[in-house]
């Protein structure tokens, strides 16, 4: 039961909300992965950036679950899901600074696709909610990875 009124279903848009959901909690496990783990010169520098990274996905997490729910949906809860849905892979026991965050960008790039994705399909089913909570998301997000990739020297 969806606790507003669409004149189309929100079911396209809340099963790709999912999607979102799902590549989130990797990334966000992925970043509290690359917190511990992180090693080398810019140790300092990375663990506290690790740390401000996961905390921000864990807002967007809960935004994210929270609009599936208010559009009538599931939201995902378990890491089989997750895993199963993800283009986000799991990252294991990587500890180079620089390779982790080519990773960073790369898992960054995979949330923007899916979530002007998203938008496309809540403007398509005129879930204006939607879209409204997912642009800030997505300009917040391009302007991060805009700095990680100066960070790269891309």
């Amino acid at each position: 039961m969806s606790y507003i009124e669409l004149d189309k279903s929100p079911v396209e848009v809340y099963n790709r909300l999912n999607v979102l959901l799902a590549n989130y909690q990797i990334y966000y496990q992925n970043m509290r992965g690359f917190h511990w783990n992180v090693k080398g010169e810019n140790f300092f520098e990375l663990h506290v950036k690790f740390e401000e990274f996961y905390t921000v996905a864990a807002d967007k997490i809960d935004e994210v679950a929270e609009r599936i729910l208010t559009l009538g949906g599931t939201p995902l809860h378990t890491f089989n899901d997750y895993i199963e849905i993800s283009s986000i892979e799991v990252v294991k026991n990587l500890q180079d600074g620089k390779q982790i965050m080519e990773h960073v960008w790369n898992m960054h790039n995979t949330l923007l696709s899916i979530m002007r994705d998203a938008v496309k399909i809540a403007s398509e089913q005129d879930d204006d909610g939607s879209q409204d909570m997912l642009s800030p998301m997505i300009s917040e997000l391009e302007k991060t990875n805009w700095m990680v990739g100066s960070w790269l020297r891309k």
